[in-house]
């Protein structure tokens, strides 16, 4: 026989505040508020074609590629239709008032911190051994090994090992600052003398330093980022009134 479990919202107030939680759910609340106001104070309207197409990259993006699909995730993470209309209509006014208030200030703020967006081809072995890294460079510096070789040997986890240690386009901020620092000073091709953090010793070659472009996700980037620190500066700037226990 089957149990019946009854959870009520008073249930899920109080697991949100044993979960710390709640304050995160009131301050998210705070900022759609205040991103409603800062609309409509600018005006700020959606067009019906905007939710549509809003709605169709939001279903892509969670592969529901078909109404089933789409009740059936709905269902799953209890929405109605309408919670599912208002949940778009939020995303794009945020898009619209980030790009209401930051859409001319990103091109100078890019030029401004182009540094950080720069990226770096790089491809990563780490060891446990700071005698056995240091042995591997200079194996690699005198052609008596390939990075690809090391690599190959010492990867454990088998797709990273496949590539060749390779870890992609890295930006500054997705690495320590002691990588970080070493990694953007080097001459590509170049691999770089060991480098010690908490995580082992990381033997890495750089490929190559990509500058970085204002292309459409960059400018999205940049819009999110300065549209989150403004909501940061009005949140410090309102009264919080929460009418529950």
């Amino acid at each position: 026989m089957s149990q019946s479990i009854t959870i009520t919202s008073e249930d899920i107030l109080y697991q949100l505040k044993l979960s710390y939680k709640l304050s995160t759910v009131i301050e998210t609340i705070a900022h759609r508020q205040l991103i409603a106001a800062a609309a409509s104070e600018a005006g700020i309207k959606v067009e019906t074609k905007e939710l549509q197409e809003a709605a169709d990259r939001f279903r892509s993006m969670y592969a529901l590629q078909s109404s089933d699909e789409t009740w059936a995730w709905l269902e799953k993470n209890r929405l109605s239709l309408a919670n599912f209309e208002e949940l778009i209509y939020v995303n794009v006014i945020n898009t619209k008032l980030a790009n209401h208030l930051f859409g001319d200030k990103i091109e100078p703020y890019f030029f401004e911190h182009q540094l950080e967006y720069l990226g770096i081809v790089m491809y990563e072995v780490v060891l446990d051994d700071e005698d056995l890294a240091m042995e591997l460079f200079y194996g690699i510096q005198e052609a008596e090994m390939s990075f690809y070789e090391v690599a190959h040997q010492y990867i454990q986890d088998t797709e990273l090992r496949r590539k060749g240690g390779y870890r992609g386009i890295v930006r500054r901020q997705d690495l320590k600052p002691e990588i970080s620092a070493a990694v953007f000073a080097a001459t590509p091709p170049q691999v770089l003398k060991p480098i010690v953090t908490s995580q082992g010793v990381h033997l890495i070659f750089v490929e190559e330093i990509v500058q970085p472009q204002l292309n459409q996700e960059l400018r999205g980037r940049i819009a999110a980022n300065l549209f989150d620190k403004w909501l940061q500066q009005q949140i410090q700037q309102v009264e919080i009134i929460t009418l529950f226990q």
